[in-house]
């Protein structure tokens, strides 16, 4: 094998190993997407199983804290995969681009927030 062989080898094998590391990172992205719509779960979950509590504004204030955890978390993992994504190059596979990232997160805590200020605004029944 010659040395512009074996270069071209080398270079092809840091390109894929870029490319893992890119999909790695979206992966994780993903990861904390996913913990951010637990926490809105379990915030919803714990408000309507403890609806019943008293004094009545301890499950919504239980509930918010937990959308807020979701909140921070949607926020962190857009702030962390873009800087990440805006550093790495990708060679042969498609990278989700940072305005889609971007418009995912604030989607997700626009949603949040929306759904904390339901919990207050909507009378308990």
């Amino acid at each position: 094998m010659s040395a512009e062989d074996r270069t071209d080898l080398a270079e092809n094998r840091t390109e894929l190993a870029e490319d893992r590391t890119v999909l790695a990172h979206e992966r994780s992205f993903a990861g904390w997407v996913r913990t951010g719509m637990a926490a809105v779960g379990i915030g919803l979950g714990f408000n309507a199983l403890f609806r019943t509590m008293e004094p009545s504004w301890l499950p919504k204030a239980i509930a918010t804290g937990f959308l807020l955890v979701a909140i921070y978390v949607f926020v962190s993992a857009e702030r962390r995969a873009r800087s990440i994504i805006g550093r790495l190059e990708s060679h042969n596979v498609a990278v989700l681009k940072p305005m889609r990232i971007r418009l995912l997160a604030w989607a997700l805590v626009s949603a949040t927030a929306a759904l904390a200020a339901a919990l207050w605004i909507v009378a308990q029944t």
